[in-house]
């Protein structure tokens, strides 16, 4: 069902066309692979009702926050917040939804709880089978994102395990990582909730499932923001501008909550 943009979105656009916003534009973005579902709901429903565009590349967070800074695109998209170096050199972030860091096993593992404590414990190699924690006898093998990605800096922060972490596999996508663990009975691996399929186990943590209502009370502790980034002194252009607005409006929480994850002004 086509989806209807608010009346302060469309007044912006009906004013900027006459400026030369014209149907031919586009808006490019570009970072987080774990925004994907979201980020291409919302430029769908906007192509949709404007005629304008959106392009997505998924680069992953750190590259997204690097293509803003050389231009590459209008909005970056960040599966973290922003650090201090970036702020500091002209960035800002504005938080779109929040979203969970799932922790994922095979489907057959019989694990279906564990700790953060514990998780980090796997994760630094501490423990090493998955008889130790109630699972079969067989040894545990960690998957995880490559060094820049929002989730494993979101995952890393929480769990306390910056730089400590003995992956076997640093994978470039959310998707990736889903896959890995899918076929491999003994991997356990992280992903964005929203992202997550049945082909994979979302175990819990500390007796808490990933769910919109536990993300947004905080009782899912494993979660991150997803944030857009532009230059804080630098205008987007009419089309970007729009599509910002609308991104952030209440007529996108609709969209944003079918994606998995929970608007930011909720």
């Amino acid at each position: 069902m086509k989806k209807i943009i608010s009346l302060f979105v469309v007044a912006v656009l009906i004013c900027t066309a006459m400026v030369g916003c014209s149907k031919s534009e586009s808006v490019a973005t570009d970072g987080s692979t774990s925004m994907s579902k979201v980020i291409e709901s919302l430029s769908e429903a906007f192509a949709e009702d404007t005629g304008i565009e959106v392009t997505y590349n998924a680069t992953g967070s750190g590259a997204g926050i690097e293509a803003v800074l050389a231009g590459r695109c209008d909005i970056g998209l960040s599966s973290r917040d922003l650090k201090d170096e970036e702020k500091s050199k002209g960035l800002e972030g504005t938080i779109l939804a929040y979203d969970g860091i799932a922790i994922i096993v095979h489907p057959d593992n019989p694990v279906a709880n564990l700790d953060v404590e514990t998780i980090a414990k796997i994760y630094t190699g501490e423990i090493k089978n998955w008889k130790e924690v109630g699972g079969n006898d067989a040894e545990i093998v960690l998957i995880g994102r490559e060094a820049g990605s929002g989730t494993r800096d979101g995952f890393e922060s929480i769990t306390d395990t910056e730089d400590a972490c003995k992956y076997r596999q640093e994978l470039t996508s959310t998707g990736d990582v889903i896959t890995a663990v899918s076929q491999n009975p003994g991997a356990i691996g992280y992903a964005s909730v929203a992202s997550v399929k049945d082909t994979v186990k979302a175990l819990t943590v500390g007796g808490v499932a990933p769910s919109n209502e536990t993300i947004l009370d905080g009782t899912y502790v494993i979660q991150r923001p997803f944030v857009l980034v532009t230059k804080a002194d630098a205008e987007l252009s009419a089309a970007a501008k729009a599509f910002f607005d609308y991104a952030l409006s209440e007529d996108a929480h609709e969209l944003i909550i079918a994606a998995g994850v929970v608007p930011a002004s909720d």
